[in-house]
Parts: structure tokens; C-alpha cells; sequence
């Protein structure tokens, strides 16, 4: 009876009282999916192994109740509450006790996203349509490319907002009271996981999908590289118009040739290379699009080039790539070339992504913590050659070593901080003997940035880059990326003194476009 009653749960409308939810995890998103379930009238009952004071203070506010502590095994008081729908936040993996647990069982288990697509109806637009959803994954590049999609559509006059993985949970934009032309959702492999447990009438069906790219990443979440990989490629699954590949990853395009597609659905590639008649590329310094317009055997309608890329910051091929995505993707939903040029105008990358912080008797320092794994450390590298690097942390169970065999001779010196620091000093020392490198102690923690300016400020001479692109996670010595990309700013500027940055003025557009 209850698989029954879950396959009729697909509108906000649908009868919802009474129905035992367990919640796992009270993060924002955790929270988010309590709160509307609480709203519907279920019986919401939150697990976790600690709680937010503001978010344990609300729960009973809204209805829900919470339960914390060790969730190593199977709580009694989650096997007596006897839940008919567990779900989970993206932080628990497919072997977590519980998931295991309630998978065994039969109990239908869902994520948030699952549960979003469910209740998308709560607010209808004017023309009694339904907010078009557009999925985002790859290993890098996901939020770079959610944010620029969002900003073309709402450049071409659709009411349109970044969610998701990127920070803001779908269900709080399926809630808002204005409604929306179109989500953009940013998507983990974790969420994807969980989407591709999905069973029922009405499973997600995007307008448009793109995975940017697949490497190595998660894989402890995971357990193997092909389980990562396999719920990468759920953000394919039922898209009705377009199906945005990366023509210079192969994988992507096997994910979209192996795809369950809504009928009449199109493979759209792009690369920085000259497109074919469904592609976006690049021809003589411009990007274009040959895949939305009628005659796209013999013409191709201009977007920007890269001068005007590179003269914002955004040049680096990795980013020029990512715009061509998007730009694929807000082309779906026709929103016009002279607004996605108007788009790009005003757009700037996020804090720690490829982000120069200073500038100082001509080293450049650039802080792109949120490289935090070995891809996109390669792309930064690619974007500075030559650069001092700084690298380690948390390597998530991924073998650095086929970075540094690919990029770790072109570097000038390697500093290593972080937890697993032996391994990437041993791949230096396998593949890329010649290059001087320092070490970090672990247990420098708290003046660990300071001791990586001293020993770069040591090899750094005038017209080289010192660039923060770890390739590994930052919880082993720092609160989160972002954290780790401010320590090492900060630890700049005392090095260097305020103001150093202005003391070169050339302009700060960072590294030359795609050729």
C-alpha cells in the first residue's frame, strides 16, 4: 500500500497528511525538505548526527521532530517511527547503515530533488505552464556554468534563478510565491545517485542537460570510478529538447548516445574547437553557435570572442568552455545571441575561481581553491603555465598521480600542503623529478598559508604566477575551500603589504583565451 500511495504523490496538491517522512541530515538542504513536508502535512521526523541551534530550534516551530546522535547503525527510534519514505540529504552514500537499511526494506528513499520535482506545481505560471527545469553536472565547472545560465536567461527576459548544489535548495524556488520561467540546477553526482533510484509516473524530465566533463572524484562516496560515472549520467535521463555534450570528453558523449530520452530530444556539443552543425565551438577568435538557427549547415550566429573574454576575466579555455555550455543551454529556450552577449558583459566568476588576488614586483598570485580535484587543477595549470603551484589536501581516495605526470614538469616549484601530503610528494618524485619541491608540515594548521607565502615568495621572480590550485579537498586543515582560498589571500597581502595588488597596472584579466 505505501509504494502505492508514494506512485500518487506527484503534485503539491496530492494528499500528503499524514504520511511518515524520516529526513537524514538538518543542513540547509535537510531543512528545506522538512519544512515543505511539513507544510504538506506529513509527519516529518529529522535524524541527525548534530543540528544547526537554529535549525533545532525551528523544527519544532514547523511541526517537525528531531532526533541526534550516532547514526553508525539503525536508530530505534527511526526503525519504531517505521517511515514510509526516507530522505536523505546528498552527504549519506549509497553504503551509509541507514541507506542500506531502508533500501533492504522496501522503504522508498528519495532526495531532495525527487521530492522538488514532485511538488513543482505548487506555483503555476500565468500561462498555466510549469517552471522549466535545466540539470547541470560535470566534475568542474558545474557552478561556473549554472551561474552563466541563469544569467542568460534572465538576460533574455525569463524569470530564471541558479539552484541547487550551487547553495540555494530547489524547493525553496518551487515555493517561492513568484514563480519561475525556468530553474537551473545545479547537481552533485551525490544528488544524481539518489534521482537514479527514482521509480514511478512522473520522473524528473528536464528541458535541457549537460554533463561538462567526467574525472576521477568522490570516489570514497562512490566506491568506483564506473558507480561515479553511472550517476554522473542520470542527468540525461527523460530530457525533452536538448542534451548538451562536451565534445572533448568522450564520456559525455557515451552518456548522451546511452541516454533514455524524451523522443526528438538533440545532442548539442561544444569544445574550443570549429563546430559542426549542431555544435557551439570556436571559429577565428569567435565563439558561435551552429546547433539553434534554421540554416546551420552553412551559417552560425555570433555570440562573443575571445578578446572580450579575455578583457573580463573570463578567458581561460576552461571558462570560455563552460560559456559555450551555458550559452547552449539558454539557446534552448531561445533566448537570443545579443542577450547572452549582454550576459557576459557583466559576469564575474566566483570568489576563489581562477580569482587573482594580488599582483607584486611582477608576481601575479592566484587563489583557485575551488580546484579541489585533480581536473581542475589540470585546467588551471593549462591556464597558467609555469606557474609555482601549491597543491594537497583530502584527496578523496583519487590518484594524484596522473596530474602530476601530465602537468608536474611544467611547473616551476611545487609547494605541498595537507593531510596526504607523502603521495603527491612521491608522484613528484616518480614523474617530475627535476621540479623543486617544499613541504607543509600537517601540523602547521593554523600559519600554514603564512609558512606557503614564504617558501613561494622564495622561487617566485618577476613574470611568474603563484597559483593556489590544490586538487584535493580542504577539510583537513581548513573550514571549506572558500576558507582556505582567504587564508592564502590574506597571507598574501600581510606578506606583501596592503595595497601591493596596484602596484602593476596592467589590466588583471588573467590568462590568455583559447586559441
Amino acid at each position: 500500500m505505501t509504494s502505492d500511495r508514494l506512485a500518487g504523490l506527484t503534485s503539491w496538491n496530492a494528499d500528503w497528511k499524514g504520511l511518515r517522512v524520516a529526513v537524514l541530515g538538518l543542513s540547509v538542504t535537510g531543512f528545506s525538505v522538512a519544512d515543505t513536508l511539513a507544510e504538506l502535512g506529513a509527519d516529518v521526523f529529522v535524524f541527525t548526527e548534530k543540528a544547526d541551534e537554529e535549525y533545532a530550534r525551528l523544527l519544532p516551530v514547523i511541526g517537525a521532530r528531531l532526533w541526534t546522535g550516532a547514526l553508525n547503525a539503525v536508530p530505534a527510534e527511526l526503525s519504531e517511527f517505521a517511515p514510509e519514505v526516507v530522505v536523505a540529504s546528498p552527504g549519506f552514500p549509497p553504503r551509509h547503515p541507514v541507506i542500506a537499511w531502508a533500501r533492504e526494506a522496501g522503504i522508498g528513499l528519495w532526495g531532495d530533488i525527487e521530492l522538488a520535482w514532485r511538488v513543482r506545481d505548487k506555483v503555476v505560471r500565468a500561462d498555466g505552464a510549469l517552471a522549466d527545469w535545466i540539470l547541470v553536472t560535470g566534475t568542474n565547472g558545474k557552478t561556473t556554468t549554472t551561474r552563466l545560465t541563469a544569467t542568460m536567461l534572465v538576460a533574455g527576459g525569463l524569470r530564471a534563478a541558479p539552484v541547487g548544489n550551487i547553495g540555494t535548495p530547489v524547493l525553496d524556488a518551487v515555493r517561492d510565491p513568484a514563480g519561475f520561467d525556468a530553474l537551473v540546477v545545479e547537481l552533485s553526482s551525490h544528488q544524481l545517485w539518489y534521482l537514479g533510484l527514482q521509480v514511478g509516473p512522473d520522473p524528473v524530465s528536464p528541458h535541457a542537460a549537460v554533463c561538462l566533463n567526467l574525472a576521477d572524484d568522490h570516489l570514497e562516496w562512490h566506491g568506483s570510478f564506473e558507480d561515479y560515472r553511472d550517476a554522473k549520467a542520470h542527468v540525461y535521463d527523460n530530457t525533452r529538447v536538448a542534451c548538451v555534450y562536451n565534445k572533448a570528453d568522450a564520456a559525455t558523449r557515451h552518456m548522451v548516445e546511452d541516454a533514455d530520452v524524451v523522443e526528438g530530444a538533440r545532442a548539442i556539443g561544444f569544445d574550443l574547437g570549429v563546430p559542426g552543425p549542431s555544435d557551439l565551438g570556436v571559429v577565428d577568435g569567435i565563439l558561435v553557435d551552429r546547433a539553434f538557427l534554421d540554416d546551420r549547415r552553412t551559417s552560425a550566429l555570433e555570440l562573443t570572442t575571445v578578446a572580450d573574454l579575455a578583457a573580463q576575466g573570463l578567458g581561460a579555455p576552461h571558462i570560455a568552455a563552460n560559456i559555450l555550455a551555458a550559452a547552449a543551454l539558454a539557446r534552448s529556450l531561445d533566448v537570443a545571441p545579443a542577450a547572452i552577449r549582454n550576459a557576459l558583459r557583466g559576469f564575474r566568476l566566483d570568489p576563489h575561481r581562477i580569482e587573482v588576488v594580488a599582483r607584486h614586483a611582477g608576481i601575479t598570485w592566484v587563489d583557485d581553491s575551488k580546484a579541489t580535484n585533480p581536473h581542475a587543477a589540470a585546467s588551471s595549470l593549462a591556464a597558467y603555465p609555469g606557474a609555482v603551484w601549491i597543491v594537497g589536501g583530502l584527496l578523496k581516495g583519487v590518484d594524484i598521480s596522473d596530474l602530476v605526470a601530465e602537468r608536474g614538469s611544467s611547473v616551476k616549484a611545487a609547494v605541498v600542503i595537507g593531510a596526504e601530503r607523502d603521495a603527491v610528494i612521491a608522484a613528484f618524485s616518480r614523474h617530475a623529478p627535476a621540479v623543486p619541491v617544499f613541504e607543509v608540515e600537517a601540523d602547521e594548521t593554523e600559519g600554514v598559508m603564512t609558512r606557503v607565502v614564504e617558501l613561494a615568495v622564495g622561487v617566485a621572480r618577476d613574470g611568474d604566477v603563484v597559483l593556489l590550485a590544490p586538487a584535493a579537498a580542504s577539510f583537513d586543515q581548513f573550514a571549506s575551500y572558500a576558507d582556505r582560498g582567504e587564508k592564502f589571500a590574506a597571507a598574501v597581502k600581510e606578506r606583501i603589504g596592503a595595497g601591493a595588488e596596484d602596484d602593476d597596472h596592467r589590466d588583471p584579466t588573467g590568462p590568455a583565451g583559447p586559441a
